[in-house]
Formats: structure tokens, sequence, C-alpha cells
């Protein structure tokens, strides 16, 4: 930085212009031309910064001749003469003193410091002029309240806020890359602006878990966007259902009974029960799991499954059946159907008996039909036998007669052979 006391003092010119004419109107005459002549001047340039930045606070000067120069702040306090400091804050630094530019730095620029800074030079006459430092505030990812619980069935209302930005920030609401539109409203804080964007939609059990997006634009941020990502959370009743393990069971095998439960919020507490009786000896609850070990028909009974949380309760039953098989051979299908919507255990010892049934039905029935072909073969067989006797006698006895006629039975053979 030039050291401003190397310029030419004012004093200088006083002299001269005492050496001059010593008569006051005379010495201001000619004062007044001498600075028309040099025509010193002063220019001030507007600034704009983003809050937290650096700001450079710049006054240019024509024809300088080594006058004084001050700068002070929007609030009229000087912050710099002739170079020196004075006002006592670090963040003004003079970075550049010339004859054609001086030049001070402000850090960490708040939305206090913005104004006008005066840049002055004093000559006879005084000059000044102002350079308006602007402060842009960017506003912070912005955050979602919600205004109504979300319940199925119901209405969510979404508040998306940017408590802080100047100008005022642009808020929009985004789902599924479609803007949902919503209710603006904007406050001031002192310099910057308080922004919400206001939201009501309608919600199912299906919106659980959406993703919805609060998008802020500003001129701060270039073109970029500052994001806050929401999924909708959307309460609703239970729903349950008992998932039964696969293939079939025998006698004496492990049944396993899981209770698949959703809702919102999830329900902790699930029930295992059998109606009208109390869960077997063997049974352990494991969760949302129930386990049996060696049925047997004491395992028999509807079993139920429950769970509730704060918007309502659901529940679901499977009906265990463990029966002998042989001694069900006089139930019907329909009956069976009826009576067991669940599942049926069979027993080891059924397992022989309908084997060797099944055997027998088909062994007996492939003899029947066996029986039944070689019957009908052997009728057909009779039938053409006694057909072919029958036309072998006609023709015996017409040679008979002819031999018996004579000369006529050569002709009657003839024509007979013919």
């Amino acid at each position: 930085m030039t050291d401003p006391s190397s310029f030419p003092k004012k004093s200088r010119h006083y002299w001269r212009f005492h050496e001059l004419d010593v008569r006051p109107s005379r010495w201001k005459r000619e004062v007044s031309l001498f600075l028309s002549a040099r025509g010193q001047a002063v220019q001030a340039e507007n600034v704009t910064v983003l809050e937290g930045g650096t700001a450079q606070i710049s006054c240019r000067l024509q024809n300088y001749d080594g006058s004084i120069v001050v700068i002070q702040n929007p609030r009229r306090q000087t912050l710099f003469f002739n170079g020196t400091r004075a006002l006592k804050d670090d963040r003004f630094q003079m970075v550049l003193f010339t004859q054609r530019l001086v030049r001070i730095t402000l850090t960490n620029v708040s939305v206090s410091d913005e104004g006008g800074y005066f840049c002055q030079l004093y000559t006879d006459d005084t000059h000044h002029q102002v350079a308006t430092l602007s402060v842009v505030v960017p506003p912070e990812v912005p955050t979602v309240e919600v205004k109504t619980e979300a319940v199925e069935g119901g209405e969510v209302e979404l508040t998306c806020m940017s408590p802080r930005s100047k100008p005022p920030a642009t808020l929009r609401w985004v789902r599924d890359r479609r803007e949902i539109a919503g209710v603006i409203s904007q406050q001031e804080n002192g310099k910057t602006v308080s922004v919400s964007n206001t939201i009501r939609i309608p919600v199912e059990r299906k919106d659980n878990g959406a993703a919805l997006s609060c998008e802020a634009s500003h001129p701060a941020l270039v073109g970029q966007k500052r994001v806050r990502h929401y999924s909708l959370d959307v309460h609703f009743a239970p729903t349950v259902k008992i998932i039964p393990p696969q293939g079939i069971l025998r006698e004496g095998d492990s049944l396993s009974l899981t209770c698949s439960v959703t809702g919102n919020p999830l329900p902790r507490d699930i029930q295992w029960s059998r109606v009208n009786d109390t869960l077997p000896e063997r049974a352990e609850k494991t969760g949302n799991i129930l386990q049996m070990s060696r049925l047997s028909q004491s395992h028999n009974g509807t079993y139920l499954c429950q769970a509730h949380n704060n918007y309502g309760r659901a529940a679901d039953h499977y009906t265990l059946l463990v029966i002998n098989f042989s001694s069900s051979l006089k139930w019907t299908p329909n009956e069976m159907l009826l009576d067991n919507p669940g599942a049926v255990v069979e027993t080891h010892s059924a397992v022989p008996y309908a084997v060797i049934g099944g055997i027998l039905a088909l062994l007996v029935f492939t003899v029947i039909c066996v029986l039944i072909v070689t019957i009908w073969c052997s009728v057909r067989q009779k039938g053409s036998y006694l057909t072919h006797e029958a036309s072998g006698l006609d023709e015996h006895g017409e040679v008979q007669e002819a031999f018996l006629n004579g000369n006529d039975a050569s002709q009657g053979k003839k024509e007979y052979l013919l």
C-alpha cells in the first residue's frame, strides 16, 4: 500500500496561493480557478456480496493532489482518515491507497453492514460519492412442518419453510416430478424475509412412504436448489394374516404358524390363542410365530392371531384338525371340507390301509374288465362257426341232387360252379 504521506500536501498549495497575493479576496479567486483547472473528483462503486463473504469498497480519484480522503460507514462513522484506521473494527482493512484508487475490504459481511459507504475528498469544496453495499442472503435447506397428522382416509397439511433469505426465496412442492400447488406466504424479519408454502393432500394407506420434496430456489444459488426430502407417514389400522407351512404334515411332526401383521404404527403386541381352549402345553410363542411339536389330536382347534394399534384391531384364524383316515372313510368329501377349513393331519396307521384299499380296488376292476372282454370274444367266435356250417350243408344237398339226375348233373354242376 502506498504511503499517503508521500503525496503532495494541501499545505503546499496554501503557501503558494499566499505567495501570489495575501489579500483574501484575491486568494479565493485564484484558488477557485486553480481547483477548477485541476478538476479533482471522486467516484464510488456499488458492491453486492453474499452474507458471510468479503466486500471490496473502492473509491476512484481523479486529479488527486494529496487532499484528505475520508471513508465513512452507513452510520457516518469514519473508518479511515487518509489511510489511517479511525474505527476499531478489524473486519475493515485498508488494502490500497494510490493517487487513483483507494480500496478497503470488509470480511464476514452481514446484513447489518448493508448501506451506503461514503468516499469523501476534502478540498476547499468537499466532494463525496456513496458506494452502496448490498448483502444477498441465500436460503438454507428448507424445513418441513406437519400441521395435521396423516390418517388413512383423511388429509395431511404440510408446510415448507425458509426462515431467512434476501431477496425472498421461491418455494415449491414436488411429487413424482409434478408440482403441487400450495398457499405461499411471506413475512419480513428486519432486512430478511421468511417464506412458507403450505399444501393439503388426501392420503390413503398406499400413500404411506410416498416421497415428496420441497425445493428452494434463489438468485444467489445460480441455478441450483436447496431441497428437503420428506416421506409421507400415513397412519392406518393393522391387518393380520396367518401363513401356514407348505406341504403335508403327519402326526408327530412340528407345526409353525406365522402371523403376518401390517399397520402404522406397527403393532408390537401380537396375541396367540385357541378358541374356547388354552394353547397346547408344547406350544411356544416367539413374537409373531407359534410353534407346536409332536402333533396329535390334542392339538385340534381353531388358533387365533390378534393385533391392534391406536387406529384399530384385526385378527385371523386357522383351524387345525388331526384325524385318522381309517375312521373317516364314512365321511363325504364335502363334510370333510366343511368341518376342516384349516389343515388335515393324517396319522401313520392310516397310510397302509388307504394304499392297500386303492390297489385292491384297481385289481378287482382290472379282473372284471378282462372277464368281460373274454366272454364277449368267445360268444362272437361261436356265432361265426355256426354260420359257416349251415352254408356247407346247403352245398352238399345240391351236389347229391345233381348226381341222381344223370346227364343233367354236369350241366347243373357247371352252372353251380359258375
